[in-house]
């Protein structure tokens, strides 16, 4: 199973043409795509057009949907920022190491668009598409 990153899927609604995207595009119909409430909520809050958000929520709607935090995700996530801090590396946004860690967690691949993940991936079991 795959989660794709909000990086990606900006990308993709913006029409750009990146590695990422490319990829996006590899997977679907090849691999179950799982879209976690969190990364749903920063890729439609971006959307100020009423009818591309409309289409932005009905297609996001069509794949697997996750609920990220638990009490195992929330332990883990305060782990892996701790473990992070002490090997120097700093994350830009405490979500990151959120949908980091319930990739991991649950052994989900991750395409993404954002250096942090691979800064996270070198101290934290990731695995990447």
């Amino acid at each position: 199973m795959v989660v794709v990153d909000s990086s990606v899927w900006i990308d993709f609604f913006n029409g750009k043409k990146n590695e990422s995207v490319r990829k996006f595009e590899e997977v679907l119909g090849k691999e179950l795509v799982v879209v976690p409430d969190l990364i749903r909520i920063e890729v439609l809050q971006g959307f100020s057009n009423e009818r591309d958000y409309g289409i932005a929520k009905d297609l996001l709607g069509g794949f697997l949907q996750a609920a990220i935090l638990n009490e195992t995700v929330t332990g883990k996530t305060i782990d892996n920022f701790r473990l992070l801090r002490r090997k120097g590396v700093t994350i830009r946004k405490t979500i990151d190491v959120i949908i980091g860690t319930f990739c991991s967690v649950h052994g989900y691949e991750l395409l993404h668009c954002d250096s942090d993940f691979d800064l996270m991936g070198k101290h934290v079991d990731l695995k990447f598409v």
